[in-house]
């Protein structure tokens, strides 16, 4: 069964007149026009083997680039040393980048991921995704544009660079090239990292950006308002606008040149708007005379790009109608033959295999040590901190050691952040390093993760944690991927710092006080470090810092607000909870710690809950009943062999969770001691599964010091022979 828009091609090539050398005006030789043209026929050819395939039951991928083929001509345009960050219809951009390096058969390598085989060369078989590492093409599974964030920290870190004095991936030169569709340009993180782009512009900074809309008129089935697109950002002020007929390979190469050029040259973000069409429908599944009429359909036929590059070499390059046709069939047999080549191909045969890319970055974050502190003469002892200054005082110390390190959020240079946490980082290392952004999440995110990507070493700080949920994607489907889509071939280290949980007084409510991490939980390959003490924080975050470095962790470290300031344990002034923190010592990935060594109860806990286990722990003592006291402080990945050890060694086991009673941290390790065969006593107190309140109201749903105790007296004494 072949494809109207393959008939339709055949039947319009076979009706054209004999060449006739007919002058063209255009930037682009006729051999120049044929190689685009054979990356089209390409990209053409891989979308007809995908659903060849599918029909078979032997490919799983058919969302194809039919119709934007022309954006080969942007390839060309471009350095194989500018980074791009493509639409998933991008296959002659591929394609055509292919060309300008020596390597593996790009055919080969797309037909690999259309039939999921486990040797294809950047995902391994997990995604069929457009990229390669000498290409400088990175891979992104994305199809709602979360990936623009991260292609303007990318731009974002080729400006800044220079001022760190430190290499990244690509040279200083390089423009950003970050395709997507009309209809992702409404979403909200295109939006808004469209707006970060020319808020830094806005202040002089270099952002070398080209955003490439490839405008074919509709998303899935929901059609873009004609002239929308150049109707929002033609006029946006900073942001400079090109315009071409994205299905004419000449017109749209003429484009290319001129955007590219101007960003190269002003470092400055520009847009370039592709006219282009859709053809063969959104994929495979899509039943497009549901929504598209016939005329619809056969309108776009004719702005098919393969004819109107094949005219031109009709018109201006002697290439008869019959030699098209001949190219046309020529590369659909190059294909098929690959096709039938690869859909036998072994695809991931185990879960290992699947998961190895998660392995590795686990692995090789427990193994990761953080960088020799620097000393000269002899070493004083560090002074008692709480757990806000040793945090400030851990991100002085990583400033100094990592010249690639650098801090930004929402208020954190002049302010100091709203606790203080990162006051004087301003004034000691100074605003190319440690700087604030606008006040959205998704841009903090993704700057990071452009950043990471292109070397450096990013610490962002997410004011609080109620605040990270409207960008958490940025971290679950672009950061903790990337490694996994690209088999370990890119990696965006970081580090979010995040001001988190609850039991802050006299400023709370919902947003100031959230006890919700079940969205990071779930996150593969994510580490999540909760610290309660300052000795703890200041360690984990070297701890962290050196899993990110070496291994590309993305890493979450969560900061209890209401313990940023605390100095005292028990009673006022007994200083209980500050400590001293020395900058070469780090805490071991996943390793708890434990507090005292009783043996009629375990109590495993963290964050707030630790300050209010340890001072339960004492009441109990007194009623004499003794008690051990375990602080998870890793809540991914979690202590399992603490948390086993620690259960046996009492027998009874009380989990103290202060997120909520469904989706909390208590779930998890109820079902680690359930499968590992504990039988002994096994109770849990958590919060409600409630939003937090303002005021007093608050303690009505949040865990106390008096639940912890009840819970803690009747499964010892329900049990006790």
């Amino acid at each position: 069964m072949t494809e109207p828009v393959d008939d339709h091609f055949i039947e319009a090539v076979a009706a054209m007149a004999a060449p006739s050398n007919l002058p063209v005006t255009t930037k682009l030789s006729a051999c120049d026009i044929l190689e685009l043209f054979d990356s089209q026929l390409g990209s053409r050819h891989l979308d007809l083997a995908a659903r060849w395939l599918r029909a078979q039951g032997r490919g799983f991928y058919t969302i194809g680039s039919s119709g934007h083929e022309a954006n080969a001509a942007v390839a060309r345009a471009t350095r194989v040393t500018d980074p791009a960050f493509l639409h998933y219809r991008s296959g002659a951009f591929f394609l055509e980048r292919a060309r300008q390096v020596r390597g593996s058969d790009p055919l080969r390598d797309v037909m690999l991921g259309i039939v999921a085989a486990a040797e294809e060369p950047i995902a391994g078989g997990r995604h069929k995704v457009f990229g390669r590492r000498d290409l400088n093409v990175i891979p992104q599974t994305s199809t709602i544009s979360s990936h623009l964030p991260r292609a303007v920290g990318a731009a974002f870190a080729i400006g800044r660079a220079a001022r760190l004095g430190t290499p990244i991936l690509w040279p200083s030169d390089a423009v950003v090239i970050c395709s997507f569709g009309d209809a992702s340009a409404s979403h909200s993180t295109a939006l808004g990292a469209i707006n970060a782009a020319l808020h830094a512009s806005y202040q002089r900074l270099p952002i070398p950006l080209l955003l490439v809309c490839e405008d074919n008129g509709i998303g899935i089935s929901t059609r873009t308002p004609p002239g929308w697109i150049e109707s929002s950002f033609k006029a946006r002020h900073g942001l400079q606008y090109f315009r071409s007929d994205g299905t004419d390979v000449t017109d749209t190469y003429c484009a290319a040149v001129a955007a590219v050029e101007w960003v190269r040259a002003r470092r400055r973000p520009a847009f370039l708007h592709l006219r282009t069409v859709r053809l063969m429908g959104h994929a495979g599944s899509d039943y497009e005379p549901a929504y598209r009429t016939s005329r619809e359909v056969a309108a776009d036929l004719a702005e098919d790009p393969l004819i109107k590059t094949a005219r031109y070499l009709v018109a201006c390059a002697g290439v008869s109608p019959e030699g098209i046709l001949e190219l046309y069939e020529d590369k659909r047999t190059q294909i098929l033959d690959i096709a039938r080549e690869v859909s036998t191909a072994p695809q991931l045969a185990t879960t290992e295999e699947v998961m190895r890319p998660l392995f590795a970055v686990a692995e090789a974050s427990i193994a990761a040590e953080p960088c020799p502190a620097e000393t000269t003469g002899k070493r004083e002892e560090p002074e008692l901190r709480t757990l806000a200054q040793a945090i400030n005082q851990a991100l002085a110390d990583i400033l100094s050691q990592n010249p690639e390190a650098i801090v930004f959020g929402e208020d954190v240079a002049l302010k100091g952040g709203v606790y203080g946490v990162t006051r004087g980082l301003l004034k000691r290392f100074g605003s190319h390093r440690v700087f604030d952004t606008v006040l959205d999440e998704q841009t903090i995110l993704g700057l990071a993760l452009g950043t990471g990507l292109a070397g450096l070493l990013p610490i962002p700080e997410i004011q609080y944690l109620a605040y990270l949920h409207n960008a958490a994607d940025q971290i679950r489907g672009e950061g903790a991927s990337l490694q996994f889509f690209s088999n370990r071939q890119y990696r965006n280290p970081m580090v979010v710092r995040v001001a988190s949980y609850g039991y802050q007084k006299g400023f709370g409510g919902h947003f100031h006080n959230d006890n919700a991490v079940g969205a990071l939980r779930d996150i593969p390959g994510l580490i999540i470090a909760s610290p309660s003490r300052p000795d703890d924080a200041a360690a984990m975050l070297q701890t962290c810092v050196a899993a990110a470095r070496n291994a590309g962790a993305v890493c979450v470290f969560l900061e209890p607000i209401a313990l940023y300031h605390t100095r005292d344990l028990h009673q006022d002034g007994d200083e209980g909870w500050v400590a001293r923190s020395h900058p070469e010592i780090h805490v071991p990935l996943g390793q708890a710690r434990t507090y005292g060594r009783g043996t009629d109860l375990t109590i495993i806990t963290f964050g707030n809950g630790l300050r209010m286990s340890l001072r339960v722990a004492r009441q109990l003592d007194r009623l004499g009943i003794h008690s051990r006291t375990l602080d998870l402080r890793w809540l991914a990945p979690l202590p399992a062999d603490d948390i086993r050890r620690e259960a046996r060694a009492t027998g009874r086991a009380l989990v103290v969770d202060e997120t909520r009673r469904s989706g909390g941290v208590s779930e998890a390790i109820f079902a680690l001691l359930a499968d590992d065969g504990f039988t002994g006593p096994l109770r849990r107190v958590t919060s409600r599964d409630s939003f937090i309140p303002l005021g007093g109201a608050a303690a009505h749903v949040l865990l106390s010091e008096a639940e912890i105790k009840d819970a803690a007296l009747d499964i010892v004494r329900s049990t006790r022979v």
